[in-house]
């Protein structure tokens, strides 16, 4: 399994309030995991995130020039009923189809942003830890990506290497959507770090606000 099923694999399972879903279901029984849903996955993984990050982008940069902004694909209420299209592929929201590094290291990154705010609230005891460790040592990753992801578990969130990753806003914005899909915003911990995640990727207000609602309208639409 690559990076990018192994992202897919976890957003199909419920990446919510942990690690999520199948994947941690079991580790994570103060809140409800939840599907993103097969629509939104089909595409796989980075192309799942990118597709939600795509859409909320269109809707912010139209906000901000109507009348040079590309038109939004969807209107809120139909983004709601159903998953919105992936970004093209080649843009800066989806590397190209013969890009698989690319797909790998996106991929990469969103499960770091994932890990990091799922252990915000700082509910990830040693044993839900180790039960972690198990499901990415049985992913089938090179040894190389295993012990990265293991690492990422191992020792405190690294925000700067989040924030370093982004390597434009594009990707920024896919990074805050990410560990929006993570958790279950409900506590002043969470609260507090996804506050810090926006600063420390300089998203304006109105972006943030854009992807927020993307993710409310999905979750929304599935539950």
């Amino acid at each position: 399994m690559d990076i990018n099923n192994l992202l897919g694999k976890l957003l199909d399972s419920g990446f919510a309030g942990g690690v999520a879903g199948g994947m941690a279901s079991s580790l994570v029984t103060s809140k409800s995991g939840r599907k993103l849903g097969k629509s939104a996955l089909k595409v796989g993984g980075v192309a799942a995130v990118g597709a939600l990050a795509y859409s909320a982008y269109q809707r912010y940069a139209q906000s901000q020039s109507p009348a040079t902004a590309p038109p939004v694909q969807q209107s809120p209420a139909h983004a709601a009923a159903s998953a919105p299209p992936p970004p093209p592929h080649g843009s800066a929201f989806l590397p190209a189809l013969d890009d698989h590094q690319g797909q790998h290291d996106l991929g990469l990154i969103l499960i770091r942003a994932m890990i990091a705010a799922a252990r915000s609230d700082g509910r990830l005891d040693a044993q839900e830890s180790q039960l972690i460790f198990q499901k990415i040592t049985d992913a089938g990753l090179d040894n190389a990506t295993q012990n990265q992801l293991i690492q990422e578990m191992g020792q405190p969130v690294d925000i700067d290497a989040i924030v370093n990753s982004a390597s434009s806003q594009e990707v920024a914005a896919e990074i805050y959507l990410a560990s929006l899909l993570a958790i279950e915003v409900d506590t002043p911990q969470e609260h507090a770090y996804l506050g810090m995640l926006a600063a420390r990727l300089m998203l304006p207000p109105e972006l943030v606000h854009a992807l927020q609602e993307q993710v409310a309208q999905q979750k929304q639409a599935l539950s």
